[in-house]
């Protein structure tokens, strides 16, 4: 199977967690969309894809208090399809992590801790069959044989800051775009699943 990964900048979400779950898209910071591309890229019907990860960068100013959750589909357990509980296991862990300067895994296969923006998207960037999805990229191509891993690097619904386009353009990463319709986040990822599904034999690693 082909290993997933994604990297999903988030802009405006409160690091601390400090949200309501009855304004996911207002106080929230657009946390509906990021649950919902939370979501997207981990369930299938009646299981979750095993063999993908997902990193949310959660950015903040200043830069010292911004947090990173990674969910590894090997190991991930309590989440469900829907927007509200996805929108609750991430503002839990990161209300745990608020006050931490390390790493902790505040539940199966979600760890969360404190990130330096530049490391965290220069360290995803280092494996190899990575993008970067952005409406001026050119067209996205795959072709056979199937690579060992694949990685797209997407934001929320804010554009990557200049700052964020500049780290991405010296990473020489290729930038890509999935058609001319602009589309949300959840909405690219269930496409790059699609292609990336074609290119593997068996579909998609789920189970429940």
């Amino acid at each position: 199977m082909v290993k997933r990964r994604f990297l999903l900048l988030a802009h405006r979400v409160p690091v601390a967690g400090t949200f309501s779950l009855n304004d996911l898209a207002g106080a929230g910071g657009r946390m509906d969309e990021i649950a919902r591309a939370t979501s997207t890229a981990f369930t299938v019907s009646n299981g979750l894809r095993r063999d993908t990860e997902l990193t949310i960068l959660f950015v903040a100013e200043p830069a010292p208090r911004s947090r990173r959750i990674r969910l590894l589909g090997s190991g991930l357990r309590y989440l469900n399809p829907d927007e509200r509980s996805t929108a609750a296991l991430l503002k839990n862990a990161l209300v745990r992590s608020s006050t931490l300067d390390r790493d902790v895994e505040a539940s199966p296969g979600l760890v969360v801790g404190p990130a330096d923006p530049s490391s965290v998207i220069s360290d995803f960037l280092k494996e190899s069959g990575s993008v970067w999805l952005t409406e001026n990229g050119r067209p996205y191509e795959l072709s056979r044989p199937a690579p060992v891993a694949v990685g797209a690097v997407l934001s929320d619904p804010d554009d990557p800051t200049l700052e964020e386009q500049e780290w991405l353009r010296n990473s020489r990463v290729p930038a890509v775009s999935l058609g001319p319709v602009s589309l949300r986040t959840s909405q690219c990822i269930d496409l790059l699943h699609n292609r990336w599904d074609a290119l593997s034999e068996g579909g998609p690693a789920g189970e429940g």
